[in-house]
């Protein structure tokens, strides 16, 4: 299991774009489609992509880059 988990849902091209910056930075994360959970879709279903860390309680809201990844990264382990 990853630290990191990319929340969105299928057909979300915000959220294929989010993927591939991820991937792009080589972050080793899990992906979690909010629609399977009501509390997930209540909580991102405006939001998503969201990239969060949450054993640190992190969360980036998209839009995001590369750079804003790495420091997300860089976060999680301090």
């Amino acid at each position: 299991m990853a630290d990191f988990i990319l929340y969105g849902t299928e057909g979300c091209h915000l959220c294929e774009e989010a993927e591939q910056i991820v991937h792009l930075v080589g972050l080793s994360f899990d992906i979690r489609d909010i629609i399977e959970d009501e509390n997930l879709q209540q909580r991102y279903g405006l939001k998503i992509p969201v990239l969060a860390h949450p054993g640190r309680g992190l969360e980036l809201h998209w839009p995001f880059g590369p750079e804003q990844v790495l420091w997300l990264a860089a976060q999680a382990r301090t």
